[in-house]
């Protein structure tokens, strides 16, 4: 069972980018894509949950991530038909963030994650962590969690270089410690 690897997936301090591709595209190899923070699928890509069509239901964590990608409406329709929808469809409803070429879909996976991986490492990880929590929260207990966890002297450095980069008008440079 994927348990453990959703469990994984999820538990991680930072994110998680799924380059979608061949077999990953369908029951459980959708629902670990859904669980992580990223997804990319190459143009020619069909997705669903297509576990129904087998006589299961999604058992991968697709019943908890597909509703919180998608709406209620569109995930019950994809889970109880088990039909497939092309890369554009799946872009157009939420169910990845990007589409590309397949012989550029590692290459913009990697960007991606090299793009996030030039941000602030704690508040990267304090945004991987806040965003789920949110769903059980009401907006003064997420702003609450949010603001103390601005406000710990951890994030002093990270922020003073944040707002000289912003008055000096260059790009900030994170993480210098963390390059290993």
């Amino acid at each position: 069972m994927p348990w453990p690897v959703t469990k994984r997936l999820v538990l991680c301090r930072l994110p998680v980018i799924a380059a979608i591709n061949g077999g990953a595209t369908a029951r459980g190899g959708a629902d670990l894509a859904l669980t992580c923070n990223g997804r990319l699928a190459p143009t020619k890509a069909k997705m669903g949950e297509t576990y129904v069509k087998l006589g299961l239901n999604p058992s991968n964590g697709g019943t908890y991530f597909l509703p919180r990608l998608v709406s209620s409406g569109l995930s019950a329709d994809l889970a109880l038909t088990g039909d497939l929808v092309d890369a554009a469809r799946a872009l157009s409803i939420g169910l990845v963030n990007s589409i590309a070429k397949p012989d550029a879909l590692i290459a913009e996976a990697l960007a991606l994650a090299a793009q996030i991986a030039e941000r602030p490492r704690l508040a990267i990880e304090a945004t991987k962590q806040r965003l789920p929590q949110s769903w059980q929260m009401d907006l003064a207990g997420s702003m609450n969690t949010s603001c103390w966890a601005v406000a710990a002297p951890a994030y002093i450095n990270d922020l003073r270089e944040g707002l000289a980069a912003a008055l000096e008008k260059r790009q900030p440079v994170y993480n210098k410690g963390d390059k290993e």
